[in-house]
């Protein structure tokens, strides 16, 4: 570590650039942790320090793993380091987080370490510079780890990578984590991974891939450790085995030698007893020798023999293995190929069956808005004609409030005239008022009636918004019903969508009944309304009339009056207690004016907050409604994870 930071030091004097005092002082840290990484992460590397840093890297330093991480460098900088540590041999982990490597170079890139992290590098979007990658990668023997997390890799991009691994065979642990791979790169992915057979880690979260593939994808990964722990096994029985044959092989060896050994000796011994005519005891002896070393060399062969016979039967229970292996994996690729076919086409056909939902989901909803459209269009009507009846009855105290004025100018005006006269004008005037107040009853009936009407009519809008509301609970009811059936089996699911189904056509058909009986009702009110109206139109025709006739008798009993004015000179005595009833007369008009106006303001109190309870009304429906819509989608992804998720521990109980 010490030395490592007075190369870089003496490196900088040689090379006249001024130290980095972040470089120096993390160097001083790792110094001081005294440990075999070098971690220079966070650090804004300039040029001339990448220099200095790679001529450095150059000799073999102590250094196994370097962490470039967020070192934000340039392209030149990079390159150089790239370069610097090509040369080195000691470096076993690369860390390039967050780097910003633009185009990296990818030969020199693939041979830097067997773990090289490149997370938050965004490759994927030079298409260029990644087929590069990928083409370094195809051709790399030594790495063995690979982080790629965050890269932007797309389909595409997953089309090269897939191709690179079916060339490779060093790479064990890939991490293509938080990339938008998508279904397309998932299934390249899948076709490489049939030929790759070294991979035994994959991570794909977050690539948005459907869980089938990424499931097909964890089975592939988990043959392929099954099978590197089979080798591993088979590889570590092969050495035992080699072993034992070896120290086999020595002891034979030894064997023979001391057997040859023996025999020179025994051929020497011999040679010295016939030379000094030994007797035939010794002879023997010297055979029964060499019987005995023959039967010990017989036996080493037989040994041997048996050994050779083990080996091979060893030999041929690995090739039978082998095969055997072989023969299962593509058992289950063609079996994972047909489930993955009909799970498609399970999720094909489900998508249609949504489809079709959301669309008979949305007519209804078409039909709802076009019942509230007419529910509106109702509701100013009836806003309009409740109008026209306050103008209406406006009018007429206004006309009453005429008359009266007119009438008060005649009295005046008859202040003259005899008693008699007075008494008749007074009695056609008492006429004329019970005429009018008998009319306001009139007209206060009909307007009466025709609350009566409305309220008729709102409460069968209540009755008919409650039979939705029952409609609503029951299709709740069978929607409950509907999921624990679902739960049960899935041809039960089928069967229950299919009745669900049938449920909502006749809900539709009982709605299209109720529109029309609604339409039906609604031309019956506006038959009403216009019988109503012509009843009106008569009325104001017939106080046209009558306001005719008065004008005409008021100027008659003017001339008559006119010409008696004379005469009703000594009656004015008698006009105080005229006055006093006259204004008796009016202090009963305003009372009754006072009345019905108290009236009317109630009758409109009350049609606001029938109004106001309708508005509520129409609130609740409407989220129930919403409600509904989303149950109805909760279920439909609840089915839909269901559907997805059923196979996942199909597949995963091989596995286990």
């Amino acid at each position: 570590m010490e030395d490592f930071r007075r190369t870089y030091l003496r490196l900088c004097k040689e090379g006249g650039v001024e130290p980095q005092e972040s470089v120096v002082a993390q160097l001083q840290e790792n110094r001081a942790a005294q440990g075999s990484r070098l971690d220079l992460s966070g650090q804004s590397l300039s040029a001339d320090t990448c220099s200095v840093l790679a001529r450095a890297f150059q000799k073999d330093t102590v250094f196994t793993e370097v962490s470039l991480s967020d070192c934000m460098l340039s392209e030149e900088g990079a390159n150089m380091l790239l370069t610097g540590l090509f040369g080195n041999t000691t470096v076993k982990v690369l860390d390039l987080k967050v780097t910003t490597l633009d185009c990296p170079h990818s030969k020199t890139l693939m041979r830097l370490a067997y773990w090289l992290v490149l997370e938050w590098n965004a490759l994927g979007v030079w298409d260029e510079a990644f087929s590069l990658f990928c083409e370094g990668l195809a051709s790399n023997s030594v790495l063995t780890q690979l982080d790629l997390r965050n890269n932007q890799i797309n389909h595409h991009g997953a089309a090269e990578l897939a191709l690179a691994l079916k060339r490779n065979n060093t790479v064990e642990v890939l991490d293509l984590r938080w990339n938008n791979i998508g279904l397309l790169g998932g299934r390249s992915l899948l076709e490489a991974l049939q030929n790759n057979k070294s991979i035994v880690q994959l991570e794909m979260a977050g690539n948005n891939i459907p869980m089938i593939p990424v499931a097909v994808l964890q089975q592939t990964i988990g043959h392929n450790s099954d099978r590197q722990s089979t080798l591993r096994e088979s590889r570590s029985r092969t050495q035992v085995l080699s072993k034992e044959i070896h120290t086999l092989k020595e002891e034979k060896g030894r064997q023979f030698l001391s057997l040859m050994e023996t025999i020179d000796r025994q051929r020497e011994e011999m040679g010295r007893s016939s030379s000094k005519k030994c007797s035939n005891s010794d002879y023997d002896v010297v055979m029964y020798r060499l019987q005995m070393t023959e039967a010990a060399l017989a036996l080493s062969e037989q040994k041997n023999h048996n050994m050779g016979e083990l080996l091979t039967r060893v030999k041929a229970e690995k090739e039978e293995q082998r095969e055997r292996q072989s023969r299962e994996r593509k058992k289950e690729q063609e079996d994972t190929a047909l489930r993955e076919a009909k799970l498609f086409r399970e999720i094909q056909n489900l998508t249609e069956t949504n489809v079709q939902l959301r669309n008979k989901v949305e007519e209804v909803e078409c039909r709802c808005k076009s019942q509230q459209q007419q529910i509106f269009e109702l509701k100013q009507e009836l806003t309009n004609s409740t109008a026209e009846l306050k103008l209406r009855l406006a009018q007429a105290e206004d006309r009453l409030e005429a008359e009266k004025r007119r009438s008060k100018q005649a009295l005046e005006d008859m202040d003259s005239l005899r008693q008699k006269e007075v008494e008749n004008v007074n009695r056609h005037l008492e006429e004329s008022e019970r005429a009018l107040q008998e009319r306001i009853f009139k007209l206060e009936g009909q307007r009466i009636q025709l609350e009566e009407e409305l309220s008729k009519a709102k409460a069968a809008c209540v009755t008919e918004r409650a039979q939705a509301e029952e409609e609503l609970g029951r299709m709740r009811a069978q929607v409950r019903q509907e999921e624990q059936e679902h739960v049960s089996s899935l041809e039960e699911k089928l069967r229950s969508v299919r009745s669900s189904l049938q449920e909502v056509q006749l809900h539709c058909s009982q709605q299209k009944q109720t529109i029309s009986e609604l339409q039906v009702k609604n031309s019956q009110l506006s038959i009403e309304m216009d019988g109503l109206r012509r009843r009106i139109e008569e009325l104001q025709q017939e106080l046209s009339g009558k306001d005719q006739e008065k004008v005409a008798e008021v100027s008659r009993v003017r001339v008559e009056l006119q010409e008696q004015i004379g005469h009703l000179q000594a009656e004015r005595t008698a006009q105080g207690g005229l006055k006093e009833k006259i204004s008796a007369l009016e202090r009963e008009i305003k009372v009754l004016s006072s009345n019905h106006r108290e009236a009317l303001l109630d009758k409109e109190s009350e049609m606001s907050s029938l109004l106001e309870k309708l508005r509520m009304k129409e609130a609740e429906i409407q989220r129930m409604r919403e409600d509904e819509a989303h149950r109805a989608s909760y279920l439909q992804s609840a089915i839909l994870t269901y559907v997805q998720g059923s196979p996942l521990g199909h597949y995963s109980s091989p596995k286990k």
